[in-house]
This record gives C-alpha cells, structure tokens and sequence, in this order.
C-alpha cells in the first residue's frame, strides 16, 4: 500500500533512496525510507529530491527543473493560483536563487511536527486542499482533493497561520532536525522562505500566536482520522487511501 501511495504523489524508490543521501542522518525521524522521503519533500527546500522522485519533464516541471530557467517562467507558476502549491513554492525559491524579487509573507503551506514519546507525528495542509499526515507508527494518510469536512478545516489552520506570518520573519539558515520529544514545531512555507516556531507543546497551546495554529491543526487532524476511517471502508479509487 505504501509503494502505491508513493506512485500516487509523485516519489518513486529512486527519491527514496536520494532522500538518505543527500539529507543528513537528523532528517529521518522514520525507519521506512520511502516515509523520511515523504517527510522531506514537504519542505520544498530541495530541488534534488523533487528530480530524483522521476518527476515529468513537461509542463511546469519542465520550467522547475531546468538547469537556468527564466525568472518571467518562474514567476508564471509562483503567481498561479491554480498551480499546485508545492509547485508554487519551488517556483518562489528558484527567484530567490536568482536574487529576483517576491512579494513577502504570501501564505503556500503550513506542517506542523509534535514529537511524542513514541515518534513523530507531522501533519501538513497547503492552499490546494492536499494534506499529508505521517503518524507515530509509521502510517501515512494522503488526500490529493480534500473532501468539504477536511477542506474547511485546512482553511482554519491556514487563516490561523497567516498572522503568525505577518509577525514573524523568514529562516534564513538550513532546515533544523526534526524537533526533540514533548516539542511542537509549525513550519510555514511562505513566498519568501521557510518560517518556523517551537516550543514546548503545553506552552505553544497556550500561546497567542501559536495557541490558534495548534488548535486548528488538531481540529484539522480529527477531520482527516475520520476521514481516513471512512475511506478505508470505502470501494479502491476513493480520494483518500491510507496505509497503518
């Protein structure tokens, strides 16, 4: 099942197996390869795992991978609201290499890491209406068109986001490791770059700014479990699949 969730969004064994080279041992808070692959691409912040999952050459992709695309191609996709939002954020950081201006603070994805005693859940929601859930024991839950009960909730944890983002600035070093035990961490891909808080989980619930991010996630992942129950009864082909 996981393989085939795999096929579905893109990353083949290839990216799998790029993933553990190319990210430092800290990036792999899963044993299964393929899940610490998942886990990476959803930071956009590595252009190589996108190339290794055997992604398709033509349409944006084609504009994404090249070796020198022109920064009018790149801003097409990070300006298209219809695109993808991963694609989008790609497309933003291509300009940032090329020292080409971007708006600030424009709002593409939100993931959100709470490190249990027994692993790592993260949970991530992008404008598009995808989500991905990996959970502590290695289950992974993936909707490509979230239905209205999980879409509704993916719209609160993005309006709880965006006022952390108006407050608070980009990251301007390498992605940290995932966070330590009994720590919650958001992580906001954003038009100008990754911005990120942490923080102990009691004390990030009770906070302002971070209290609203981490209720509207949980409200978000209690729409996706019911969800995700509901679609494991459900005939193949169904919007979501799961694996446990």
């Amino acid at each position: 099942m996981l393989k085939q969730l795999l096929a579905m969004i893109g990353v083949g064994l290839a990216a799998c197996a790029q993933a553990e080279q190319v990210q430092p041992q800290a990036r792999s808070p899963y044993g299964d390869p393929a899940l610490n692959a998942v886990y990476n691409l959803l930071f956009c912040d590595s252009l190589e795992l996108f190339r290794a999952g055997g992604e398709k050459a033509g349409g944006p992709w084609a504009v994404l991978l090249a070796e020198d695309p022109r920064p009018e191609a790149l801003r097409a996709i990070a300006e298209d609201a219809a695109q993808e939002s991963r694609l989008r954020v790609l497309a933003y950081n291509r300009l940032r290499e090329k020292e080409e201006a971007v708006p600030p603070g424009k709002l593409l994805g939100v993931i959100v890491e709470i490190a249990l005693d027994e692993g790592l859940d993260v949970l991530a929601a992008f404008p598009d209406g995808r989500v991905r859930y990996i959970n502590h024991a290695g289950g992974m839950s993936v909707f490509e068109a979230s239905p209205p009960e999980v879409d509704t909730q993916v719209r609160r944890l993005l309006a709880a986001s965006q006022p952390v983002v108006s407050q608070i600035g980009p990251w301007d070093q390498a992605r940290l490791p995932p966070p330590s035990r009994g720590m919650v961490r958001m992580t906001f891909l954003v038009s100008d770059g990754l911005y990120f808080g942490e923080g102990p989980q009691k004390y990030m619930q009770a906070d302002p700014m971070g209290g609203p991010v981490v209720a509207a996630s949980l409200g978000l992942l209690q729409a996706v479990t019911a969800a995700d129950q509901e679609a494991r009864q459900a005939p193949p082909g169904s919007r979501l699949e799961s694996t446990r």
